[in-house]
């Protein structure tokens, strides 16, 4: 897999049916190995260990429901009141993160309501705040670290 723009973490890999699978510790299970799996397990790492946030605070590829559609957000980051404070959008290293990406996880916190939105290939990584009383969004330059609020 391509080298990622996030500090080096240690994963376990194992070969299943001719198919690289990384161990992933929220789901406590393999997975394939894709691009954007690559990226989800990076940003999980970075969540837990850069970020501090609480390991049973972070969920990873759930259904939402968009009105009739039904969706999977990659990551979200839940606060102690069950309220969520991150939306993480991953994209495979070779996605560029474009408007329409952007728009996406935009329509999938339409239900959610994050505090805050994160979106990444692992090379570009984008983090903003939003507003909902001003009914705007702020980009940051990083994602806050977890505090109790």
């Amino acid at each position: 897999m391509v080298a990622l723009n996030f500090p080096k973490y240690s994963f376990r890999f194992k070969n299943s049916e001719n198919k690289i699978a990384v161990f992933d510790e929220l789901r406590k299970k393999f997975v394939v190995l894709t691009p954007e799996e690559w990226v989800r397990q990076h940003v999980v790492q970075f969540l837990i260990l850069d970020k501090n946030y609480p390991k049973n605070h972070i969920n990873v590829e759930k259904q939402l429901k968009l009105g009739k559609l039904t969706k999977r957000y990659d990551a979200v980051v839940f606060k102690p009141n069950g309220e969520i404070k991150v939306v993480v959008e991953c994209k495979a290293p070779h996605i560029k993160i474009t408007q329409e990406v952007f728009d996406q996880v935009a329509r999938y916190n339409l239900s959610l309501k994050a505090d805050y939105l994160m979106l990444t290939n692992g090379i570009n990584h984008y983090y903003c705040k939003l507003d909902y009383k001003a009914e705007k969004y702020e980009f940051l330059r990083e994602l806050p670290a977890y505090k109790i609020s």
